[in-house]
């Protein structure tokens, strides 16, 4: 109170150990003094452990000068010139300029010397800012307060004096002096301008409200002059509510200051953030207003232009349309044909079982009767081509993007089990099923599993287990793989497919084991990759191939799977590769997995049934080609009078 009736009002209260704006009241009547300077107290201890308070004469409309300053510990210091902090919001520092454009010659010089001149006398030691309020009508300025650390906009200076600030704080503080370093005053010269942007996760039109979220897509503006200090700023990064927004830093460096000022608002332009809400189109009318063109603007800037808050809506297109791709894709098109005339509706023609007979025996009840070693050699003595069904889990997941309903597939379980017991195995869990069954679905994988089970108990079920990462995208402690693979065993699962992206043996030796440990078929997987027809490519040669077939064999699989994930198998190259495999090792079931994406699946498929491999994955034909596996019937069909016909299959 004492210090308001000797100096008038208004004054500010300030947080002694705070920042950023927190634990700070303006107080223009002598009756509010004790209520604000209790608030501004509290808060500031709260923020920042200690409520000690300063009380200053409170200046309306000022510029906000920082002078940067090292020090060494023999006594020398020196300045690095100033910097515009002018724009902020609630006291809060949103744009920072160096140097501080359109300043008085005279001004810049004395608060350069006053600046080196304070530090001096308490012989102050390494990076800091000297902090000055500016009274533009009546060339006053003001001593704020000393920041005893590295600023956030400490950059701009970086860019307009050529000096690392971070690394000469840390040789100061190893013992170098300022000449070491090479840091003489007469010798530092700011060159052109920078300007600094700071993006956060807060939406202006809400009043700056921080969000918090996950980043869907994170693209940042960069190019000639400009620089981008970031961390947590990525595609998939989680924004927490319980930490600062501040997301990255946009520093833009011109040799003028309109230049700067443009190239600022280019890079900001070119941002692309979406899943959380930022402040970069207010940033953006900050930029191009033609009074912060000018230079001058003072801290009442933002307060004084309600126009920077008019905000052009965010159009997202691009996220948009991938979202109108991605909902096509799973539920088809919602709008009517070029003709305008919907589509006629086509009752299909379900065929008629009779259930009242037995379940047919198929070749899961040898497996249960002999177990995994026996039923692998039954899979070698057998005449003909078995087939692997895909529909129930690869070519849903490759076509619909795994939304094929429990229930869907429930309906058609039953026709499996009386019409297609001849059917080697169903692969219907594993890959994507299991996330997308709880995150999408909204269904529990294992219950999908249980009661496939009890409708098709005579056909071998079979999934993708990947390797270390078991069925999630991620590696996990090998006591959950061997538990998953002993919990899966016990509900239905009879092959394992087990494989890694890299062809990364321990961890497929891990899974391996485990499904072994389990009681379940071990099918060992090489993933193909490049292509053995084309002698140039040597990287994934035949030698690559065979010497990863011996370590799975020596590893004790069942069955070897070649696993084309990318449908890059020729028909050349499989029969080169399942021949050589076929050679070496004759007691082996072999079975291939590709995709039809080229179009080259079936002739694929009827190669590596001429060169000696025992199943094959394809799909039913309505669920077959592009990304999906070959067509079952056109397989069924070219191999029909041959001597690796699947004759078992040509009356169903």
């Amino acid at each position: 109170m004492e210090f308001c009736k000797q100096y008038g009002l208004p004054v500010i209260l300030k947080a002694a150990y705070g920042g950023g704006g927190r634990g700070m009241r303006v107080v223009r009547r002598l009756e509010d003094i004790k209520q604000n300077f209790e608030l501004a107290s509290s808060e500031a201890l709260a923020a920042f452990g200690n409520g000690a308070m300063f009380i200053e004469k409170f200046i309306e409309r000022p510029r906000h000068i920082e002078v940067q300053i090292l020090g060494d510990k023999y006594g020398n210091v020196v300045h690095l010139y100033e910097r515009d902090c002018s724009v902020q919001r609630r006291h809060q520092k949103l744009v920072e300029i160096a140097p501080a454009p359109s300043l008085d010659p005279t001004i810049r010089k004395s608060l350069l010397n006053d600046a080196v001149r304070l530090a001096s006398s308490v012989d102050y030691e390494n990076a800091g800012t000297v902090e000055f309020l500016y009274d533009q009508t009546t060339g006053h300025y003001y001593f704020i307060e000393v920041n005893a650390r590295l600023q956030v906009e400490h950059t701009v200076t970086e860019e307009i004096t050529g000096v690392d600030l971070v690394r000469s704080q840390i040789r100061l503080a190893e013992g170098r002096s300022l000449s070491d370093l090479n840091l003489c005053q007469d010798k530092i010269e700011p060159h052109g301008f920078a300007i600094q942007c700071r993006i956060t996760t807060e939406d202006p039109a809400k009043q700056f409200q921080p969000d918090s979220g996950r980043i869907e897509v994170f693209q940042s503006g960069e190019g000639m002059g400009i620089r981008v200090d970031s961390a947590s700023a990525f595609a998939g990064a989680i924004i927490s509510p319980y930490y600062d927004s501040l997301l990255v830093k946009i520093i833009a460096r011109a040799s003028n200051f309109r230049l700067a000022a443009k190239k600022m608002l280019r890079s900001l332009a070119e941002f692309r953030i979406h899943g959380v809400k930022t402040n970069i189109p207010f940033l953006m009318n900050v930029i191009k207003h033609e009074q912060f063109l000018s230079g001058i603007v003072d801290t009442n800037f933002i307060d004084e232009h309600p126009d920077l808050f008019d905000l052009p809506p965010a159009k997202q297109r691009a996220q948009k349309l991938l979202r109108y791709i991605g909902n096509t894709m799973v539920n088809g098109p919602s709008t009517l044909l070029a003709t305008k005339l919907p589509p006629s509706d086509i009752e299909p023609k379900v065929p008629k079982i009779s259930y009242a007979n037995s379940i047919p025996r198929g070749w899961r009840n040898i497996l249960l009767e002999k177990g995994p070693v026996e039923f692998s050699k039954a899979i070698r003595s057998h005449p003909h081509l078995l087939i692997t069904d895909t529909t129930m889990r690869d070519a849903h997941q490759s076509l619909l993007a795994t939304r094929v309903r429990t229930f869907d597939l429930l309906r058609i379980g039953p026709y499996l089990a009386y019409q297609m017991p001849q059917l080697f195995s169903i692969e219907n869990w594993g890959g994507a099923t299991f996330d997308v069954s709880m995150r999408f679905l909204h269904e529990c994988p294992w219950e999908r599993l249980e009661q496939l089970r009890n409708v098709i108990p005579n056909i071998p079920f079979q999934m993708l287990l990947r390797g270390a990462n078991a069925v999630g995208y991620k590696n996990y402690p090998d006591n959950i793989i061997y538990k998953f693979c002993e919990v899966a065993v016990k509900n239905g699962i009879d092959i394992f497919r087990i494989f890694d992206s890299l062809n990364y043996l321990p961890n497929l030796l891990m899974g391996m084991d485990a499904v072994g440990t389990a009681g379940g078929v071990v099918e060992g997987s090489i993933c193909y990759s490049g292509d053995l027809s084309n002698p140039k490519l040597d990287k994934y040669n035949l030698k690559y191939y065979m010497d990863l077939t011996d370590q799975l064999v020596k590893a004790g699989t069942h069955i070897l799977g070649i696993k084309d994930m990318a449908g890059l198998l020729k028909p050349n190259a499989a029969r080169i590769l399942l021949s050589a495999i076929r050679d070496r090792y004759p007691d082996i079931p072999i079975h291939l997995h590709t995709h039809d994406t080229a179009g080259a699946g079936v002739a694929c498929l009827l190669a590596a049934a001429e060169s000696g491999v025992d199943i094959v994955d394809v799909a039913v034909d309505s669920m077959s080609g592009l990304t999906s596996q070959p067509s079952m019937g056109a397989l069924v069909a070219c191999l029909k009078h041959t001597d690796t016909s699947c004759y078992e299959l040509e009356a169903t």
